[in-house]
């Protein structure tokens, strides 16, 4: 063999590909680490999302809970006198059920579906019916939509369903809170209570814990307080 004759030894050999598995290996931590904090990073924004679409949904119609138009006098020709309960007690908690159930002004939904409908002429009459039995309304009056929803948290299938039909999924727990006034014609908040007589309902406290059912982030809860715009009672 000539001594100008030239290459690689196998010493240089085994060296560079230690060297480039070394480097592989590098990538490939880093690669695995990037996707695993992108996971993570997706998996908390989903949350978030869940709790974000959950929670405001729920505090758009607590503020609108007890709103039943320009008369505090409805008559109720509704189906069992259905309207009457919900004109009763319009917001309530079980906790034992873990079932929370609201009578709203349904605003700003175009007439779309409705538990009830409310004709008045704002002067002297309103009364109440079920939807899909209501006569047409007078001249002179206007026709306001109502819904009874109720939101239910089953523990377990860890799902929080509106009016029986799935909503939310890798719920954990899901709490609500009355802030109480001591009396009717008082505003403000003295205690916070899971029962309380509906005219003293000042604001209500929502409580969602939502899971990655991957583990890929630590369980989120998220806490809001939504007042009720009008007083009840």
């Amino acid at each position: 063999m000539s001594m100008w004759q030239k290459g690689f030894g196998l010493v240089e050999v085994m060296l560079s590909l230690v060297l480039g598995l070394v480097m592989s290996l590098a990538l490939m931590q880093i690669f695995i680490s990037s996707k695993s904090s992108y996971a993570s990073q997706t998996s908390s924004a989903s949350l978030q999302e869940d709790a974000r679409f959950l929670l405001s949904k729920i505090v758009q119609e607590v503020r609108l809970v007890g709103m039943f138009g320009c008369l505090g006098k409805i008559d109720d020709a509704s189906a069992g006198s259905g309207f009457s309960r919900g004109f009763d007690e319009p917001i309530h908690w079980d906790a034992s059920t873990r079932t929370l159930s609201l009578t709203t002004a349904a605003a700003g939904e175009g007439g779309g579906w409705s538990t009830w409908v409310i004709h008045t002429d704002c002067a002297s009459t309103a009364t109440a019916y079920s939807t899909g039995r209501a006569p047409r309304p007078a001249a002179s009056e206007t026709a306001m939509s109502v819904h009874k929803q109720v939101y239910r948290f089953n523990p377990s299938r860890n799902e929080l369903s509106l009016n029986g039909q799935p909503l939310v999924s890798n719920v954990r727990a899901f709490s609500v809170l009355f802030g109480v006034a001591d009396s009717i014609n008082d505003r403000s908040i003295t205690r916070y209570a899971a029962t309380a007589e509906p005219s003293l309902i000042r604001s209500v406290r929502l409580t969602l814990t939502l899971f990655d059912p991957a583990e890929r982030v630590q369980e989120q809860t998220v806490d809001v307080v939504a007042a009720i715009r009008n007083r009840l009672g």
